[in-house]
């Protein structure tokens, strides 16, 4: 069925085409356009992500020189550096956003059964934010801090399949707290924080919601304990508690959970504290430890996708390269999970990267490496080993 058809197109058949115009019709994107459409940016966009571009001059370049290949890439205008600024300077971020929004519910849905490493039939979130630096001369739209402009990216990521469910691109001075104020929570979901996101009123909202959140409690956290629960402490558990807040009891006036833990690995001792008291301490204490994969998902993102230097100085153009790097990682998610590859979605990406312009059905690339795999094994050379 792919005979004939470029790996880049075949990639963007996994495009829900018919709700993207829909969001490019929702926000006027190509309005009055003669050549250059929405659609046209978005896959020279996508293809310098997926290639690991470096500049406007450098996506011109390449492009123009498969100018025989750009049709049946599917895109129809002429790749002009100026035409792709202008398109992201002017055309609205929001189209981007929606189309992710919608890549993000279809991934969800085929990752939905996977395994996180806790035996866990909840929805299971990690929320945090990453900081990507700026200079504040050319971005000065990007407030930080006095000589310092940069943007956050606060992340709600399902631990399932490790798809950002919710993703919020603000200016630097956002306190990662106000997030929690935009989110709609879904009612015997766990939501995992750090301690950066401790508003008691908040989490109240949160708790009322019928929702559980896992959050470290601050040094100076001020408690009456109520009641203690025994606890092994050969798993590294020192205490599980029911406490009262004394200083912020307005704000929170129902009881909470206070577990300690020591890990002896780190040599650290962690308080967590929680609205849930149906899982056993030691869970609770491994929920919090899967928050990592937040980290790892933003360390992912910055290493192998272009969003820490930018091809546009103005908000708008910062916000789409951002939604469209978010697009091609949900993207990949979605095609690993449709074709079944075993390869991690770095492996993925670096193949179909290099192989982009090839004429072959993506699943060969993996069994044509599977084949040179086994035939250097069968091969007579000696071995060392």
């Amino acid at each position: 069925m792919n005979e004939g058809k470029t790996v880049f197109s075949q990639v963007m058949e996994f495009l829900p085409m018919y709700e993207f115009r829909k969001c490019v019709e929702r926000y006027h994107g190509d309005y009055k356009v003669q050549s250059f459409t929405c659609l046209d940016q978005f896959l020279c966009m996508a293809f310098a992500q997926m290639t690991f571009r470096e500049s406007l001059r450098d996506i011109q370049a390449c492009l123009r020189s498969k100018q025989n290949k750009l049709y049946h890439m599917g895109i129809r205008g002429q790749v002009s550096r100026n035409t792709l600024a202008n398109a992201n300077n002017q055309r609205d971020w929001r189209i981007y956003a929606d189309l992710v929004m919608i890549l993000i519910h279809r991934a969800r849905e085929l990752y939905i059964n996977d395994p996180f490493g806790i035996d866990l039939d909840n929805t299971v979130y990690a929320l945090d934010s990453t900081t990507i630096d700026l200079c504040l001369a050319m971005f000065p739209w990007a407030r930080f801090r006095k000589n310092k402009g940069a943007v956050k990216l606060h992340t709600l990521l399902d631990l399932r399949g490790n798809i950002p469910s919710f993703i919020d691109i603000t200016d630097g001075k956002v306190h990662d707290v106000n997030v929690l104020d935009i989110l709609i929570f879904e009612a015997e979901s766990f939501y995992i924080m750090d301690r950066g996101y401790i508003d008691f009123k908040r989490l109240y909202t949160l708790h009322q919601a019928l929702a559980f959140f896992v959050t470290r409690a601050k040094s100076n956290i001020k408690c009456r304990r109520l009641y203690s629960r025994p606890v092994k402490k050969s798993t590294g558990l020192r205490c599980d508690q029911t406490i009262v807040l004394t200083q912020s009891f307005e704000d929170y006036p129902e009881h909470l959970r206070l577990v300690k833990f020591y890990d002896a690995e780190n040599d650290l001792r962690l308080t967590f504290l929680t609205n849930n008291f149906s899982l056993d301490a030691l869970t609770i204490a491994q929920l919090y430890k899967c928050r990592w994969k937040v980290e790892l998902f933003f360390k992912w993102i910055k290493q192998h996708l272009r969003i820490k230097a930018f091809f546009g100085t103005s908000e708008n153009a910062v916000k789409t390269q951002v939604w469209i790097a978010v697009s091609i990682y949900v993207l990949i998610a979605i095609i690993k999970k449709r074709l079944f590859l075993e390869p991690s979605l770095y492996t993925i990406l670096q193949i179909l990267s290099v192989n982009i312009f090839e004429k072959e059905p993506i699943a060969r690339l993996w069994a044509t490496k599977e084949t040179n795999n086994e035939n250097i094994e069968n091969d007579n050379q000696l071995k060392l080993f």
